[in-house]
Formats: C-alpha cells, structure tokens, sequence
C-alpha cells in the first residue's frame, strides 16, 4: 500500500526526493504546497516539474477530505458533510456572528462514548481521524467562511464528532499544522479542545505543556445524574474531573471552560445550579450554558427560556462566571451527530 504523503515525515520525503536525484529543497515546496498552501492534489503543485508530480502520485496517495453536504440555517450557521476516502461521513459546523467565526471539527468517525442526549453518541466507532483529516475540516471551513462571510475563521473548537482525547496523538499533531507558521498560523489560544472527561489524558495534556484551551462536558455536577447521561462519568468521577482539571490549569495557566446543555427537567433545577456552583467553586473556570438542540434518537427536550434564565441568574447570584450560549441552526441538522446519522 502506498503511503499518504501527508503522513509520510519531512526527513522520510526528502531522503526520497534524493534517492529521486531531486534537489533536497524540493522537499520544502512540497511541504509548503501541503500545508501553508493547503493543496490538495499534486497537480496544484506548479512550481514542480511534470515528471517529479507525476512520479509522487506514482509513489504517494493524497487522500482529502471532501466537503459532501453543506446545509445553511436561516441565522448563518453551516453544517458541512465531510466525506472521507473510505467513504466515511464526519461533520463540522461554522458559527459566524459580529465577531468571530467559529469553526466547530469531529476527531473522530462515530464515538464510542454513548452520551444519551448527543446524536454521535447512537453512532458506532468506526475510527480516529487522521491528523490531515482534522486539518482538511479547518481549511474546508476556512474556505466556506471566506465565501459566504468574506473572512477567514478567528477560532476553533474539537466538540464535533468523538472525544478528541481518545486520538490523542492524532488530534495534537492537527493542531501543531493549524497553529504554526508553516501551516496556518492561527494562535493556539484560538483553539479549544473539549473532553467528556478522560482525567489521565487531561493530565498528559499539562504535561505536554499544550497551549491551546480546555473546556469539559460536564452537563450534570452530581456522580448519580451525571453517569445516566454521560456513561465516562462512571470511570472519571467528578472528584478525579477536579483534580485533573486543577492539575491543568496549575501546568498551563489556562482557565477550563465548563460546559452545560440546559435540559428540560434533567438538569435544569435549582437544585442542580446549586451543584454546579458547587464544582465550580473547586476549579478555576467559566461557565457556558448552551441551549440544548434536541435529537431525533432521544426525547430530551430543551429547557424554556425563563428556566434557562433562571438558572443563569443563580450561578450570576453565586459569583461564578457565566455565558448562555443560544443554540443555532435550529432549522438544519445543526445538533453534533445528526446529519451523520441521517446519512448513514
């Protein structure tokens, strides 16, 4: 089987290109055309010869993501389709607004986690992304968002498809090509990742001195309601959630993001704001609540406006920092997992 060119280290190509009888700072263009240039056939590569493109789709497969399906809500929101070269269907989202533009990526085909309010949830894994798969997502959506709003993407979020910690290698190695200056130079600081809650990666993540930002899941703060609706929870309790986060945050100086879907009569009491502040209170963090985008595989329903508000003005009341994040795309398959299942 032919490597992916993609996947194939820069001293590996340039060894090649030598035994080729090319020059060795071919091996540099190449990389450039791959990642600052975001190319994606060796035919766009104009600054090699015919013979020297020709002999690298002879030696390389270029395997691309393909955006497949994009849906546009009537508040700007995109939902695109990616297909894969094995046929397999990711998602991503672009949420545009005054101020940024967001792209939300998948890590993973499927995800094996089994949340029961979350739509990837009811999918099978079928496998981690590739790290080129995850940047292909970015650069398709950076793309979307120059045509549709005449500027690129301000920032990105790993809460699509799959949990992000369980292809840990895969996922740190998209966000070193999205981030440097040799790929496309967006600050760390405008990246988040978001767990479910894998403490022990959590805690690699600190040791590895990551400079990108955390948010966890958490949509329930006690151990009983927590594990119904997010299995994890069950081998990553809320205390070892702490601990780990704390862990981060004293390695990297980074305040965790706590995020919240606000879900009618299963999270949304003020009983279950109290335990919210609570678990914040342990870790330094923000909160974002998130109107909950109801699915087909489900009978969640999202919570009423004055619930919701309720509950914002309790955790305001008790000092912990707080931001309602209103749902969009609610006309198109917008909630993570949905238009893959419909695919599939």
């Amino acid at each position: 089987m032919k490597p992916d060119i993609r996947d194939t280290a820069p001293e590996d190509l340039k060894k090649t290109l030598l035994e080729w009888g090319e020059k060795s700072f071919r091996a540099g263009q190449i990389q450039e055309w791959l990642w600052k240039k975001k190319a994606r056939s060796f035919d766009e590569m104009t600054n090699l010869s015919k013979s020297l493109r020709e002999k690298l789709a002879d030696h390389f497969t270029f395997h691309v993501a393909k955006a497949d399906i994009v849906q546009k809500s009537s508040d700007g929101t995109l939902k695109i389709g990616f297909r894969l070269h094995d046929d397999h269907f990711v998602e991503g989202v672009l949420i545009p607004s005054d101020s940024r533009q967001t792209a939300c990526i998948s890590s993973q085909v499927g995800c094996s986690l089994s949340c029961t309010f979350c739509a990837t949830g009811y999918l099978k894994r079928e496998r981690n992304l590739k790290f080129y798969e995850i940047f292909d997502q970015v650069a398709l959506i950076n793309d979307l968002a120059e045509e549709h709003y005449g500027k690129g993407l301000s920032n990105i979020v790993y809460m699509g498809m799959g949990e992000p910690l369980l292809n840990y290698n895969e996922v740190l190695k998209s966000t070193l090509y999205i981030s440097s200056e040799d790929g496309m130079g967006m600050s760390p600081q405008r990246i988040t990742l978001s767990t479910a809650g894998v403490t022990k990666m959590i805690r690699k993540l600190a040791d590895d001195g990551v400079r990108f930002n955390l948010a966890l899941s958490l949509h329930a703060a006690s151990n009983e309601k927590r594990s119904k609706i997010m299995p994890i929870n069950d081998s990553n309790s809320l205390e070892d959630l702490v601990d780990a986060l704390n862990y981060f945050y004293d390695h990297t100086g980074n305040r965790i993001t706590l995020e919240y879907c606000v879900i009618n009569n299963v999270n949304d009491h003020l009983e279950d704001a109290q335990e919210l502040v609570d678990f914040a209170q342990k870790v330094t963090c923000k909160i974002n609540l998130i109107e909950y985008n109801p699915i087909d595989m489900a009978e969640y329903e999202r919570s009423s406006g004055n619930r919701t508000m309720r509950f914002a003005k309790y955790l305001e009341d008790h000092k912990v920092i707080v931001n309602l994040r209103r749902s969009r795309g609610k006309d198109i398959d917008a909630a993570c997992g949905q238009l893959a299942n419909k695919n599939q």
